[in-house]
């Protein structure tokens, strides 16, 4: 069987990750806006006779090697490595993903350009003329829709004959001038477009702008002859939408207002199912109990009291929030809404010393902190990237909102009922977000003031096309690969955390227990911070994950207190209120909650990206000790206040 490998590139936001997962078949995450992928990903796709290995390149806006990912993509397609360069362009703004097929071209004789999107392109009342295109590329070229599946096999079949065929004259190049060229020559033995990446690369920045402004006027010579647009109000409306979302008047409130949105209906949505769930999980304690009928009581304790609990409590708390909250946000995001909330927060994190992109990485941490320290290779400048790593802790990922979102509702959602209760509890979750943005900006200008200082740096922020999002992928992707994920993450570690919490219970030294006198030797700093020695001790068993905070706490309190049932959510506030809790108690667990170290995955992740356990151990320390003093603070100014 033949088998060619082909370099898979192009700009962010064109599509390519999703062409490469139609393709291969492998279910990789896409998103509306840039920065998510960020390493190579191979794949393979098998035709009659013949296989694609399609290696999928860090998208990009230039090979001209600024950032980590241009030079990663670069560097491979310049080594040789791909039988076949496939880049992928957006047929909505080809204008814009010439430019890198321009600079492709120079570098390889066999070239394929993907014209993706050509749905969106026909709805829009936009013509491409693949023909001239092709004869101004001198390389074929493919109109396709990856989404549905338009014109796959035609591209696999010239994949493969572009890769089989004889390789094209090398006579296809950009004119530079007079001045570029002779400095081109003068780099000899050096191929044309390895001369030119050295002399873009060096400090003549003069020359370095004549060669990216020749292949700009080049790239978009050939759009202007081969791309005609018979209809203007996409474009009208989109800009309508930004001059909505983007401007320094209505940006920052739309996002607020947005986000409220979905924070509203995840609140109001959640509440009734949950209890509903927790009283089914809870109603089979006993049957399995029968079941167990005949082992010791320790077998009977240890695994429907300590570790099936447990576990109910996890999904009966965590299920219902995320299966509303992952679609909504996805919708967002693939709406082309992120990177709106990015642009409108650049200035915000720049005035910190930091980078912009930082913006980027911070919500991606909203998903997943882990996610979120990787997503900081877009950030080009190594100071900028380790302040943005080591930050993006501060802000929750969805293991701490099902905690956050119950002590909200449970204490400061007030006494009333139905869509108030819920719109109250929304406004203080937002404000809760807004501080934790807040507390990132603040950590990174101590950063960038103290051990890591320097100038910020500029960037480019491509604000891509708003679309229409597909419901049915976005339900299947935020279901299975976000909610079951981190859901399945969760009673993972809930399980074996649930059997240590029992057996630290039920094993005594003396009068007291295990657990008892762990949770004594952090009361005294528990009491400073207006908490308890339970709590700190259960943000502690939480490490693996920070899902499994609560329900630790609460099997921490039902194995040493009165109470033996939690029979549903409605009984949270009861648990929580008889072993002292207070608002000023919720208040001081949700900042913790909020700044507290990472979970074990993120510092892994921390470690591995910042090649340090120095700079871990500072991710790590920063934000408990931000969280402590702040809890500290607050404590002993309402006891004044009291006083």
């Amino acid at each position: 069987m033949e088998e060619y490998t082909v370099a898979l590139a192009g700009n962010p936001n064109v599509g390519k990750s999703t062409l490469f997962n139609r393709l291969t078949g492998l279910r990789q995450h896409t998103g509306n806006w840039p920065g998510k992928t960020v390493e190579l990903a191979r794949g393979t796709y098998r035709g009659e006779g013949f296989r694609l290995q399609l290696v999928d390149l860090p998208g990009t806006y230039s090979l001209q090697a600024d950032s980590p990912e241009e030079q990663v993509a670069g560097d491979y397609i310049a080594g040789g490595g791909a039988d076949v360069t496939l880049v992928v362009a957006d047929a909505t703004s080809l204008r814009r993903g010439l430019c890198l097929a321009v600079q492709v071209r120079q570098m390889t004789q066999r070239m394929v350009l993907c014209v993706n999107l050509i749905d969106e392109a026909r709805k829009r009342k936009i013509r491409v003329d693949l023909k001239k295109l092709s004869l101004a590329l001198d390389a074929p070229v493919v109109a396709a829709a990856a989404r549905s599946g338009e014109g796959m096999a035609e591209l696999c079949r010239t994949l493969r004959d572009t890769a089989k065929a004889p390789p094209r004259r090398d006579s296809w190049h950009v004119s530079y001038g007079e001045g570029v060229e002779q400095a081109v020559a003068a780099l000899a033995p050096l191929s044309r477009w390895d001369a030119l990446r050295k002399l873009a690369e060096g400090g003549d920045i003069a020359l370095r702008d004549r060669i990216i402004a020749a292949q700009m006027e080049r790239s978009e010579a050939i759009a202007d002859a081969c791309v005609r647009r018979e209809d203007e109000r996409s474009d009208r409306r989109d800009r309508r939408l930004d001059r909505l979302l983007t401007s320094r008047k209505t940006g920052i409130p739309a996002m607020l207002l947005l986000l409220a949105g979905v924070f509203y209906l995840t609140i109001w949505g959640a509440n009734v199912p949950s209890e509903l769930l927790s009283r089914w999980l809870m109603s089979l304690q006993e049957p399995l109990r029968q079941l167990l009928r005949g082992t010791p009581w320790w077998v009977q304790g240890a695994l429907v009291d300590g570790m099936y609990r447990t576990v109910a409590w996890v999904v009966s708390v965590m299920l219902p929030p995320m299966a509303i909250f992952f679609p909504l946000f996805t919708l967002l995001e693939d709406a082309g809404f992120l990177p709106r909330v990015a642009f409108n927060l650049d200035r915000f994190f720049r005035s910190a010393g930091a980078h912009g992109r930082q913006s980027l990485t911070m919500c991606m941490g909203f998903g997943c902190n882990a996610c979120g320290v990787t997503g900081c290779r877009i950030i080009d400048s190594p100071r900028e990237r380790l302040v943005a790593m080591l930050t993006n802790s501060f802000v929750p990922c969805n293991g701490r909102f099902p905690t956050l979102i119950a002590l909200i509702t449970l204490f400061f959602a007030g006494g009333g009922g139905g869509w108030t209760r819920a719109l109250t509890a929304t406004a203080v979750f937002l404000l809760t977000i807004l501080f934790s943005v807040a507390m990132t900006w603040l950590s990174s200008r101590l950063l960038s003031a103290t051990v890591l200082r320097g100038e910020a740096s500029s960037f480019s922020l491509e604000l891509p096309p708003y679309r229409m999002p597909r419901l049915g992928q976005v339900l299947v992707r935020s279901v299975l690969d976000r909610t079951l994920f981190v859901l399945g993450r969760a009673v993972t570690v809930a399980a074996p955390a649930g059997l240590l919490i029992w057996a630290l219970a039920n094993v005594r030294t003396g009068e007291n227990t295990l657990l008892g006198v762990l949770s004594g030797a952090f009361d005294p700093l528990g009491r400073l911070m207006g908490l308890d020695g339970m709590i700190l001790l259960a943000f502690l068993l939480g490490f693996p994950a920070n899902e499994i905070v609560l329900p630790v706490l609460l099997m921490g309190y039902l194995q040493t207190g009165s109470l033996t049932q939690y029979e549903g959510l409605a009984q949270l506030r009861g648990i929580l209120t008889d072993h002292g809790w207070t608002a000023l108690t919720a208040l001081c667990a949700m900042l913790v909650c909020l700044l507290h170290f990472p979970c074990g995955t993120t510092c892994l992740t921390l470690r591995r990206e910042s090649g340090s356990w120095k700079w871990t151990a500072v991710g790590m320390i920063l934000p408990t000790v931000m969280g402590i003093v702040l809890c500290i603070l607050i404590h002993a100014a309402a006891q004044l206040l009291g006083a």
